[in-house]
């Protein structure tokens, strides 16, 4: 529930919004019949299980599991709270919001970690005005112009510098009642053998790095002179874990999501001097190699990755490894040229933006290209051994394409380098298609899941004994229908065998005696158990769920319902009575008392 905000205002916001579009920011919806269906951003899937309702207002994975309304979505995939996941969506709808929703604390978090958040926040300030408005901020400050950062950039990013007195921030920190100790583990000081604190980072430039809602969770400074090492970031914390955030990503984000592109530099700098040559939708790995979270995060936002990395050997190396682990996650994958010994940076400051932007960004490799031409740089193609192990390379890339005009591209490509009939290609990679399948292509898992996943979900249902199935069914009527809750109510109240079944309609009673309309996206907001509300979506979002029930259907499974509720209540008489006469020391008569409850259980799984 929303606490004390007006239940009239929540729900407002909520209708307010198409859930669909809101969803599709992150995920790449395919329409289907009445609903949207694409790959779930929550677990990692080839094949599309997770659907969006537009009409009811809410999503569910039959993969995961997880299902909820927009608000949920939100919390679940951005790590809001309620109240921020009402405000994102009243700031899209031009909501105003009362007062107390503003006021409303920011949830419940560990107060070690908030305190970090915190600290990270005040220091953020502190660096900043250093750096302009300090003698020691003077050099720093040149520094930075002198290498090409606007003022506009510098503010943005909220560039800064730490002093060099290795006590001004330790100082500082212990004033806003931050205890060192605490300090030292959120990797802002350090602290010697002798319990002496001092700043990590003094004496450097400042570039904070921020999580995917903006707020500063680590550093890394870069030193000015002889200081080694030249570039120091924080080490991992609770707040910070390189693997899982991309720098600037909160700020590429809208740019990202207008253009489905993404692109993928090896640096802060690089980054940044893009956005000043007008690059927007460019972001950084945490000065690590790409993992698998980020691969995804960069899929479940772009259609296109264009990785953008040095020119030189390792950022080469680099850019492969990062391309193919991009490329399992469907993503379509360019890889960026630059001369040989050159960053972004560098080509930035030679040749400018919009040189950059044309030559290197939009001319740059489909992946096969780059890669096939990657794979040259291992062989002597002089030699024949190398020629001919290489030519093998490039078939197996080939081979694994889905599309016969691109096959037929790289194969004339290669027929022509090395003087070979596109007869012997096409029957080798034919051979490799045979013994390597290639993947389905996206359109056929598309087309292929719906029937799947409802296959999967009948046989689930029937798996499931009668009565459980009849009181999933009535539930998903009586979640769109209140006549049929209200019959429900009347012949069985809460006599509902499952206990999960029980906590649902009991809610939903108390939810149609408030005289709120069917409406599943409202609802669930009354379910606190995380479970309940998935169980809600699911039975809600069943292939069957639009079926209409006949006044005989939910006859038969009210009788049913009630004749296992019976079946349980004498089971559980005889087995009461079993254990009194074990206790008067009657034997014989326990054990026709055990014989006719072996009986009855076998007569349930009979009807089951």
């Amino acid at each position: 529930m929303a606490g004390h905000i007006p239940e009239e205002t929540v729900d407002e916001i909520r209708k307010s919004v198409d859930i669909a579009e809101v969803i599709g920011e992150y995920v790449q919806l395919k329409r289907q019949g009445r609903n949207y269906f694409g790959l779930c951003p929550f677990h990692g899937e080839n094949t599309p299980s997770f659907s969006v309702s537009s009409d009811k207002q809410i999503f569910h994975c039959f993969g995961c599991g997880k299902g909820g309304n927009v608000y949920s979505f939100l919390m679940e995939i951005e790590g809001y709270n309620f109240i921020q996941a009402v405000q994102k969506t009243a700031e899209r709808t031009g909501h105003g919001l009362p007062e107390q929703m503003k006021e409303e604390p920011a949830g419940k978090q560990d107060p070690e970690a908030q305190s970090m958040l915190e600290a990270h926040e005040w220091l953020t300030k502190l660096y900043s005005h250093m750096l302009r408005n300090s003698k020691e901020g003077k050099q720093a400050l040149q520094y930075m112009l002198d290498r090409g950062f606007t003022e506009e950039i510098i503010r943005e990013y909220q560039i800064g510098f730490s002093p060099t007195s290795p006590s001004f921030v330790v100082t500082f920190l212990e004033k806003k009642g931050y205890h060192p100790q605490t300090m030292v583990k959120a990797g802002l000081l350090n602290v010697n053998d002798k319990g002496d604190y001092s700043d990590r980072f003094r004496g450097r430039i400042m570039f904070p790095l921020r999580n995917h809602l903006g707020k500063t969770v680590a550093f890394a400074g870069r030193s000015l002179g002889d200081q080694q090492p030249k570039y120091l970031n924080s080490p991992e914390t609770d707040l910070f874990q390189k693997g899982r955030l991309l720098f600037n990503f909160d700020l590429a984000r809208s740019a990202i999501r207008k253009t489905k592109t993404i692109i993928l530099f090896e640096g802060y700098a690089d980054v940044i001097a893009a956005r000043q040559a007008g690059v927007e939708n460019g972001v950084a790995t945490m000065g690590t190699s790409i993992s698998e979270i980020q691969a995804q995060l960069i899929d479940r936002y772009a259609e296109q990755a264009i990785i953008c990395y040095d020119g030189d050997e390792a950022g080469m190396n680099a850019a492969a490894k990062a391309a193919k682990l991009l490329k399992l996650t469907g993503c379509q994958i360019n890889v960026a040229r630059l001369p040989e010994g050159m960053d972004p940076d560098d080509y930035i400051k030679k040749h400018g933006g919009d040189r950059f932007k044309k030559e290197v960004i939009d001319a740059s490799d489909p992946y096969t290209s780059f890669i096939i031409n990657y794979l040259r740089r291992n062989y002597n193609l002089q030699l024949e051994g190398d020629r001919i192990a290489y030519i093998e390379k490039v078939l197996q890339e080939v081979a694994q394409l889905d599309r016969a005009i691109e096959r037929e591209h790289y194969l004339k490509e290669v027929a022509a380098d090395f003087d070979i009939s596109m007869e012997t290609l096409k029957d080798e990679v034919d051979q490799l298609k045979k013994r390597v399948p290639s993947a389905p292509s996206q359109g056929k898992q598309k087309r292929n899941w719906q029937n799947r996943s409802i296959d999967s979900q009948s046989m689930h249902h029937k798996l499931l004994p009668a009565f459980h199935n009849a009181e999933r069914k009535l539930i998903a009527n009586m979640l769109k229908n209140p006549v049929i809750a209200d019959k429900v109510q009347e012949e069985l109240g809460g006599a509902f065998n499952i206990s999960e079944h029980q906590v649902i309609v009991t809610h939903l009673y108390a939810y149609y005696e408030d005289g709120h309309a069917p409406d599943i996206s409202q609802f669930i907001e009354r379910l606190e158990d995380e479970s309940l509300k998935n169980l809600v979506i699911q039975l809600t979002m069943s292939p069957n769920a639009e079926e209409e029930i006949t006044d005989q259907e939910l006859g038969d499974y009210i009788h049913r319902i009630r004749m296992e509720n019976t079946d349980r209540t004498d089971i559980k008489s005889l087995e009461a009575e079993q254990k009194r006469a074990e206790q008067q020391g009657d034997p014989i008569k326990a054990a026709q008392i055990a014989m006719e409850i072996l009986r009855r259980k076998q007569e349930l799984k009979n009807t089951h």
